[in-house]
């Protein structure tokens, strides 16, 4: 049984996708998963990257595939009525539900909910408290524990960067990171050890040279 860690940041819409999609895509395959929240901005302002919201043209693209996908799927997904937002809040209530930086299933999908189904503004002060109180048996409420929220999204964040994390939805496994929902029928190939693996392909490849010099 291999261990999936799941990079997520609840900003992504297609980080909602792929978690509705996983349990079907990996369906049959023996696994364990940590759900792993980190920021997505902090990976994004590393590699100078402005992101999909970044950029005006992609920013339209981007909003009109995951509707489309959302749709074409069978999952459904709607625009909150502000993107992008600032996701700390929602990261670090996720993370006041957690022990050692990993949440479970039921949190990750109460959060990814909250902001990806009925369209309603995702930072609301009245919903964050809805929210708040959905998760309640899970939160916990000692002294520490909005500081060791914090801490862990930093860790995780640091964490992510270091396995070569670059955006989200992404899964670690055995030191191998799948990027993107489109990379959820390769690690299903990977966790089903097709021979493709075992070729050298995936440490070769990325040593092809450029032609571009910098």
């Amino acid at each position: 049984m291999k261990h999936i860690t799941f990079h997520l940041d609840f900003v992504s819409p297609y980080a909602w996708l792929a978690f509705e999609r996983m349990p079907e895509v990996l369906e049959g395959l023996s696994y364990t998963v940590a759900y792993r929240p980190l920021l997505l901005g902090a990976l994004l302002q590393r590699d100078a990257n402005p992101g999909p919201a970044g950029i005006a043209a992609k920013r339209a693209w981007t909003y009109r595939h995951v509707h489309w996908l959302g749709e074409s799927l069978g999952v459904g997904l709607d625009m909150p009525a502000e993107h992008p937002f600032n996701p700390l809040p929602l990261l670090r209530l996720a993370l006041q539900c957690s022990d050692d930086g990993s949440i479970n299933r039921y949190v990750a999908g109460a959060v990814l909910r909250h902001v990806w189904q009925g369209g309603q503004p995702a930072l609301d002060a009245q919903r964050i408290a809805g929210l708040q109180q959905q998760l309640d048996a899970q939160l916990r409420t000692d002294d520490q524990a909005a500081q060791r929220a914090k801490d862990w999204l930093r860790a995780n964040t640091d964490a992510a960067a270091a396995a070569g994390v670059f955006g989200v939805p992404a899964w670690e496994v055995e030191g191998k990171v799948f990027w993107g929902l489109d990379g959820l029928p390769m690690l299903r190939a990977y966790l089903a050890q097709e021979p493709w693996f075992d070729a050298g392909h995936w440490d070769a490849l990325p040593q092809v040279s450029s032609a571009l010099k910098g």
